[in-house]
């Protein structure tokens, strides 16, 4: 690495660490190090999709390396970063410290469960791959329990689905659901009905979709209705466990419950040196740094950021999209030895979609409904998707699916891969399938993160060979 280039460092590789990456690329005065704990870049508006077997995971991800190739001043790091040392103007991996003359912090999100995460081995939220890999297998897995059960209560609990929080990806989960239910598996199964499964979307608001105007949240409800949702508000969960869930004092039995709720901050922001806000974001100056440094910024869900409207900006791909193009133009003007300019995001409207030819848009004044909201949805997410492969691929998915009602990802996949050993199937009773809302025991070696469902972060040991037995 050339030491007269000014070092740039990136922390995450989601939209805004992604975005400024690209925006700094092939700039001959800096040099540029990503770092992310994974090799990939999600596109998360359509995890539900992979989650809900429309898409496969390859459709909506792809490697870094690979997106950033033709930037010949960015490299890219597959780590974890536990430490940033603000004064020392280091970041600590798992590697080894990085150094550098400016630092992007675009670390995300997780989910909140509200001083609850016991729940989360019961209600998985949907942030990456291996959360909606595992959500795809509960779901597929209860349709095939309930196939296989005579006794009607065990049946009824298996074809009820609970989603907690009716947000954008709550409404998507739950519409999903009801959409696969009633058309892609009606005629899948012999001795149940699918059509009849039982979906119950539940918001602690008075209202689904409260950042929506109400007449397209009342639109949503009615279109979630028509695929058999139960919209339950004003509903506060108070309870989670592998039977179901206690909903202000009701019980609902349920073997299927997805958490999209809340979310919080990354925990690299708890560490001294950050103000943070009572949800733990960062707070930021008006041109994303830092006080008190202002060579270290800060953007994405991990940015507390107010808007011209006085209100702090949601956490969503547009507003991170923006925040790391102009860290970019920021490291560009400070180059030129011109004054920083402010942030200012420009709002494009948002959208939601509830199930086939289903959608609600909002953009200023106008809004959508029906399908051109839902052709609108289609043709934007298409274009903000990573890589002409994926959008290739996703349109012809979709298409498929449009004609036939058909999903082509329902394959239910489990964590065992040993034939020998603990954990193996042989050593589980084959009979009896995995607890659906359960924890399952993991092979020998292999540790689940806390804050990220189904990412090993320990080794696997390796089967022994013959001479070693």
């Amino acid at each position: 690495m050339n030491e007269s280039l000014k070092h740039v460092v990136i922390i995450g590789g989601g939209f805004a660490g992604l975005n400024a990456a690209k925006a700094l690329g092939r700039e001959n005065r800096v040099s540029v190090t990503l770092i992310d704990r994974r090799n990939h870049h999600l596109f998360q508006p359509l995890l539900y999709q992979v989650a809900m077997a429309g898409l496969s995971p390859a459709d909506i991800a792809a490697p870094l390396r690979s997106i950033l190739s033709k930037e010949t001043n960015v490299r890219v790091l597959c780590g974890r970063v536990d430490a940033i040392q603000l004064d020392e103007r280091t970041v600590t991996a798992t590697f080894g410290k990085v150094s550098y003359d400016y630092l992007l912090v675009a670390c995300g999100a997780q989910h909140s469960y509200f001083g609850h995460n016991e729940w989360e081995a019961n209600a998985p939220g949907l942030k990456t791959l291996e959360q909606a890999t595992e959500i795809r297998r509960r779901v597929l897995e209860a349709f095939e329990k309930a196939e296989l059960t005579k006794d009607l209560d065990e049946r009824r609990k298996q074809l009820t689905f609970v989603v907690v929080g009716a947000g954008p990806t709550g409404v998507e989960l739950a519409g999903a659901i009801g959409e696969m239910s009633r058309f892609t598996l009606a005629r899948d199964f012999r001795n149940v009905d699918s059509k009849l499964a039982r979906i119950i979307l539940i918001e602690a608001g008075p209202r689904i979709l409260p950042m929506f105007s109400e007449t397209l949240a009342s639109r949503a409800m009615r279109d979630l209705e028509s695929l058999g949702v139960q919209t339950w508000t004003d509903s506060r969960v108070t309870r989670i466990d592998e039977n179901g869930v206690d909903v202000s004092g009701d019980r609902i039995n349920a073997a299927t419950v997805l958490w999209a709720a809340g979310v919080q901050a990354s925990e690299i922001g708890n560490q001294d040196g950050f103000q943070r806000d009572r949800q733990g974001r960062i707070q930021v100056q008006k041109d994303l740094s830092i006080a008190q440094h202002p060579e270290v910024f800060v953007a994405g869900d991990l940015c507390s950021f107010t808007g011209d409207n006085e209100r702090p900006l949601p956490g969503i791909a547009p507003v991170a999209m923006q925040q790391g193009r102009h860290f970019a133009k920021v490291i560009r003007c400070e180059l030129d030895q011109k004054p920083r300019p402010e942030f200012h995001y420009v709002d494009k409207g948002q959208m939601a979609t509830i199930g086939r030819s289903r959608a609600i848009a909002e953009v200023g004044k106008y809004r959508l409904t029906g399908f051109p909201a839902w052709l609108a949805w289609l043709v934007v997410h298409i274009y903000f998707l990573t890589g002409f492969r994926n959008r290739l691929f996703v349109i012809l998915s979709w298409t498929w699916s449009f004609i036939s009602f058909r999903r082509g990802a329902r394959l239910i996949l489990e964590k065992h891969w040993r034939f020998y050993g603990k954990g193996s199937p042989a050593q589980d009773d084959a009979p009896k399938m995995s607890g659906v809302g359960s924890v399952e025991t993991m092979p020998v070696g292999v540790r689940q993160s806390e804050n990220d469902a189904g990412n090993v972060d320990a080794p696997i040991p390796p089967v022994p060979s013959k001479s070693a037995r």
